[in-house]
């Protein structure tokens, strides 16, 4: 089976190596040939972590590719994984649609534009689904497949089938929301912690604290349904009879974001955000947390 990852930026190599791994041939694509050297350099050290999770060992090919026809050609499998923008990915999906094999099942990487509003944009929409990756994707094993209002089932099936033939989790979100499910988990956590932050309730960093040696600890192994009939039903709900009515439930865009992205502070990009960063605290805990994240995949694997 060959597949295609158009786009090489944060998380197109990643997604190729760990599909090599599943036995694929991948072609990586993008219109920037620095970003292509980069991916190309970079695969050893995906390809090394990958050894330590112990998946398989790779049996597909990983080629790079700047022309889009010639990326797509022969693929059985297209990942659409381009930056978040609407407009782009509808144009991509325009481009892929009329150069791609037509059994070929064309998927989007989008953190949450609805499937629907990419196949707009294609003449086939039956054969469009979503194919939602965590960062890193090479270490996180969990992708989700949505279906677009004009998916065909088979197309979804053949995606899930494909994530799980690689090793990996599949989640079927039944019913198309913006941000599928993962998203809207993470935000409706970030827009409280942003929140009790903002209201000088706790600061980042204690904040951080309480999170991951609380919530996070327990959640990478008790899912919050399963955590719903650990503590008791009876418990949550006398706990959200009045919790509920004072949590945060804005819909704009904090101050305490808003300004610091008006000041161009976007995080660890820009050397500066919620926390400030050098470039030697940047590579040190680049490093320390992709080894934490492994040791926590692994444990849960049982390796």
């Amino acid at each position: 089976m060959k597949g295609a990852v158009i786009g090489v930026g944060t998380m197109g190599p990643g997604i190729a190596a760990t599909l090599s791994r599943g036995g694929l041939d991948m072609v990586l694509y993008d219109v920037s040939a620095e970003q292509l050297r980069k991916a190309e350099a970079d695969m050893p050290s995906l390809q090394k972590v990958l050894d330590e999770i112990k998946v398989a060992a790779s049996s597909g090919k990983i080629s790079y590719e700047s022309d889009l026809a010639r990326a797509v050609r022969e693929a059985d499998f297209v990942i659409e994984a381009v930056p978040e923008r609407l407009e782009l990915k509808q144009r991509v999906f325009a481009e892929l649609d009329r150069l791609a094999r037509p059994a070929a099942i064309l998927a989007s990487n989008t953190s949450g534009i609805p499937i629907t509003r990419l196949q707009e944009a294609v003449a086939c929409k039956s054969r469009v689904v979503g194919m939602h990756w965590s960062n890193p994707p090479h270490v996180i094993p969990m992708v989700e497949v949505i279906a677009g209002e004009h998916t065909d089932p088979g197309v979804v099936e053949r995606t899930r089938r494909l994530v799980a033939d690689c090793g990996l989790i599949a989640v079927l979100v039944d019913k198309e929301v913006p941000g599928f499910v993962h998203n809207r988990l993470l935000y409706a956590v970030l827009r409280e912690a942003v929140s009790l932050v903002e209201k000088g309730v706790v600061s980042p960093e204690e904040l951080d604290k309480c999170f991951k040696w609380g919530l996070g600890l327990k959640l990478a192994v008790i899912g919050p349904m399963e955590l719903l009939d650990v503590a008791g039903l009876d418990v949550y709900a006398a706990v959200a009879g009045y919790l509920n009515a004072d949590l945060d439930n804005s819909t704009r865009v904090p101050d305490y974001i808003a300004e610091k992205v008006q000041a161009k502070r976007f995080g660890m990009k820009t050397g500066e955000g919620i926390y400030q960063y050098t470039p030697q605290k940047l590579g040190a805990l680049r490093a320390e947390r992709a080894a934490k994240l492994l040791a926590v995949r692994k444990t849960l694997e049982g390796h």
